[in-house]
């Protein structure tokens, strides 16, 4: 699978859930002061992970929990800025911002004691591009990525290749001037370069050479393998049942842990970890990337007196929408009625389909105004940069009458809206409940009946991408706050989506031009572009936006500190366990 491919994946598989009132802050409102002896964290995950390496890891549900071993030169803050996290300082960067050079902490050590320098830098990354994990392509940047990303080799071979420094697996662009100077070279100008490096857990993070080669691909799996720089290391696992943590002694980052310990048990029904939660087994609920509460649950909980001020409905960085299939080459796609290159018609077409779905209404019905909230401010979610604001897209409205105007000079007859299907993936229960309410809107509101197709999760992305679909659920959870993470991989051809070919296969050379530029401006100077971007697919009908998602989480009032953002969980060293 190549970087794109697993990039497409993620768009399509995106599920979740979330409103935009906070009902509790972090930690439930603690009022303790005293610490509690027993200062244990208890959660659970629903599901075991996938990976704890960061080279290959692709899901939130594992970067939660690794965020707290790993560590790179810069991280967000729970603020989402960007700050220092092994470096010293933020990097300069060259006038011609080609390069960056950071300069790194004197006193990182990994959790067993090896001392962290530069080179450690130079070989995670490497590594991590030699593996083309799911996302490597983060990577892209750096010089030499282009040779190393053809790497054919794995395991033990690539480990050789990687201790000898052999060219074909070591990024050109990278270099240590000295055991504390990282100097990264791009191949070319990308603003969202420090945006990237400091995606939590993945393929920027460092990791200890002398650990991974003890067992190349499963050096992660043992806890006496799992070394990294974080306040925290493994300490027990028993594969899907439970894992242990410990605080790792005289960390050398700040704050330091109060938690001793964190106790994660792996179960796989939510309804069930959120009953063990309010019996008192656990402190907290919904961490470690399992937001996605059953509504049933939030009702009974924001109806009992005891339980309601502990649950926090937080944004997070979904968004939900409506694709249309705009490519016309029928030899490789389904050729439908809203091709771009349909002209006027099929631009009114697509605008009627968007201005006759009432979307206060889905997000009443659908989602009980809980777990998820109308996608009124463009697709960048609320909170992000790049969002276009409150109320901001004219797609987002509901106009059933000049949708029905549209529809009549469009397609006056109905051939063209006849036969129509709208695919979804099942695996998310709320996809079907989303299709059954679209269906029934352009009913009612457009009089065209459109058929609802569930295709299985695998074949569906596959006949997605091949676009195989005229109408079809569509959907994006960010990975790092900066426009470019949505507009390069989603639409246009110039950079993320060479075959014209990502999602619906919208591409003009307009689009293509302006993201090319942007992507090489500095933030401040790219926003306004991003945002230029994000109204050329507001006016070209690009796709009918329909909800941001809302996580949810209950969080006893004694758990201190633990709390998230619309990205990821609060890190562990900032909780601490309160007398109760």
């Amino acid at each position: 699978m190549t970087p794109l491919s697993f990039r497409f994946l993620k768009v399509l598989s995106v599920a979740g859930a979330a409103a935009l009132v906070v009902v509790a802050c972090g930690g439930g409102g603690n009022t303790n002061t005293g610490l509690a002896k027993d200062q244990t964290y208890k959660f659970p995950i629903l599901g075991d992970f996938g990976t704890l390496d960061p080279s290959m890891l692709d899901a939130e549900t594992d970067s939660e929990i690794a965020q707290n071993i790993f560590n790179g030169v810069v991280k967000f803050d729970n603020e989402l800025n960007i700050v220092p996290d092994i470096a010293s300082a933020m990097p300069t960067v060259s006038s011609d911002n080609l390069t960056y050079t950071f300069p790194l902490r004197h006193d990182v050590t990994f959790s067993n004691g090896d001392k962290l320098t530069a080179k450690d830098f130079i070989y995670s990354w490497s590594r991590a591009a030699a593996m083309q994990g799911g996302y490597s392509y983060i990577m892209g940047a750096i010089k030499g990525y282009d040779v190393v990303s053809q790497n054919k080799t794995a395991g033990a071979a690539l480990e050789a290749k990687l201790e000898a420094n052999d060219p074909s697996v070591i990024l050109s662009g990278l270099t240590a001037p000295d055991d504390y100077t990282l100097k990264v070279q791009l191949s070319a100008p990308a603003g969202w370069f420090l945006s990237a490096a400091a995606l939590e857990a993945t393929v920027m993070m460092v990791v200890d050479q002398k650990a991974v080669k003890t067992d190349f691909d499963n050096w992660w799996t043992k806890p006496e393998t799992l070394i990294g720089t974080g306040a925290f290391k493994m300490t027990a696992r028993v594969a899907n049942q439970s894992v242990d943590f410990a605080a790792v002694p005289n960390w050398w980052g700040s704050p330091k842990p109060t938690l001793t310990k964190v106790h994660l048990d792996v179960l796989q029904s939510a309804s069930s970890a959120i009953t063990a939660y309010e019996q008192g087994t656990y402190d907290a609920y919904g961490f470690g990337g399992y937001s996605n509460a059953p509504i049933a649950d939030i009702l009974r909980i924001q109806g009992t007196p005891n339980e309601k001020d502990q649950l926090l409905l937080h944004p997070k960085v979904r968004t939900t929408w409506v694709s249309f299939n705009m490519v016309s080459d029928s030899s490789r796609h389904a050729k439908g009625p809203f091709t771009l290159d349909g002209g006027q018609a099929a631009h009114d077409l697509r605008l009627a389909f968007a201005l006759a779905i009432d979307k206060d209404k889905l997000v009443d019905v659908v989602c009980h105004k809980i777990i998820c909230s109308a996608a009124t401010g463009g697709l960048i979610t609320k909170g992000l940069t790049g969002y276009l604001g409150d109320n901001a897209d004219p797609l987002a409205k509901f106009d059933p009458t000049k949708a029905k105007s549209l529809l009549k000079g469009a397609d006056p007859t109905g051939a063209k809206t006849a036969h129509l299907t709208y695919v979804y993936d099942p695996n998310n229960p709320l996809n079907k409940d989303v299709g059954v309410f679209i269906q029934d809107q352009w009913q009612t509101n457009l009089g065209v009946h459109v058929d609802l197709l569930a295709v299985d999760h695998s074949p569906f992305i596959k006949a997605r991408l091949k676009g195989d679909y005229v109408l079809s659920r569509d959907g994006w959870q960010a990975d790092y706050n900066h426009p470019q993470d949505w507009y390069d991989s989603l639409w246009g051809t110039a950079l993320g989506c060479p075959d014209a070919n990502c999602t619906s296969g919208y591409a003009t050379k307009a689009y293509d031009d302006l993201l090319k530029k942007a992507d090489q401006e500095p933030l401040e100077q790219a926003v306004p572009d991003y945002q230029k971007l994000g109204q050329m697919l507001i006016d070209d009908v690009a796709y009918i936006p329909l909800y941001y998602s809302v996580g949810a989480f209950l969080i006893k009032p004694y758990a201190k500190g633990a709390g998230t953002n619309n990205f990821f969980d609060y890190w562990w060293n900032q909780i601490s366990i309160q007398s109760h």
